[in-house]
């Protein structure tokens, strides 16, 4: 005995699908929060780095003289459960130390567990296996330090590169109050 025809559980099988269509259209889309200005003279800072991260343009292979242009991708982590990050800057420098571009204009809060990246097309690169970035960035309160690094990729004709490259600290900041003056702050250096 059959109970429904090819015809009927075939529009039973159209109706479900378009309903479940408009279902999913009807959800409201999740938008992720631009990134959060910060004016630097309107906080305290308590710690702070500058981070040298190497970002090769391009690698020679088979020879000197041939080279394989590369796109460089630079994400900065914030490793930190519960306390931001201010990134203050991501410069860009050729092989010859000057620089190619600040990636970021202005100081950028960075929330717990956040990322941030920079993109640099290898259309867009200045050649060299020297090219590096420079990244600087503070909190307010003591923080897990973030993971700074890059990210090389290339797929000319039939052959694929990609590879990573982390950053180096190259100046520490750590402020503290004053011996003889606790309202005031002192800014320390190590390296």
């Amino acid at each position: 005995m059959r109970l429904f025809s090819a015809k009927t559980v075939g529009l039973l099988l159209i109706v479900c699908c378009l309903l479940s269509c408009q279902q999913q259209e009807e959800q409201p889309s999740q938008q992720i929060p631009e990134e959060e200005t910060v004016f630097i003279h309107d906080i305290t800072i308590t710690t702070g780095q500058t981070i040298f991260v190497p970002a090769y343009s391009e690698v020679h292979y088979a020879g000197k003289d041939i080279t394989m242009q590369l796109a460089v991708t630079l994400t900065i982590h914030n490793t930190d459960f519960t306390s931001p990050v201010i990134v203050t800057s991501a410069r860009y420098y050729n092989s010859k130390g000057k620089m190619v571009k600040e990636y970021l204009p202005k100081p950028q809060r960075l929330g717990p567990m956040a990322s941030a990246d920079f993109f640099v097309d290898s259309s867009e690169q200045t050649n060299g296996v020297g090219t590096h970035f420079i990244v600087e960035w503070v909190a307010e309160q003591p923080v897990y330090e973030p993971v700074i690094e890059t990210l090389m990729l290339s797929n000319s004709g039939t052959q694929g590169l990609s590879f990573t490259s982390t950053g180096r600290v190259i100046k520490h900041i750590e402020t503290s109050p004053h011996p003889d003056h606790p309202d005031r702050l002192v800014q320390g250096n190590n390296l």
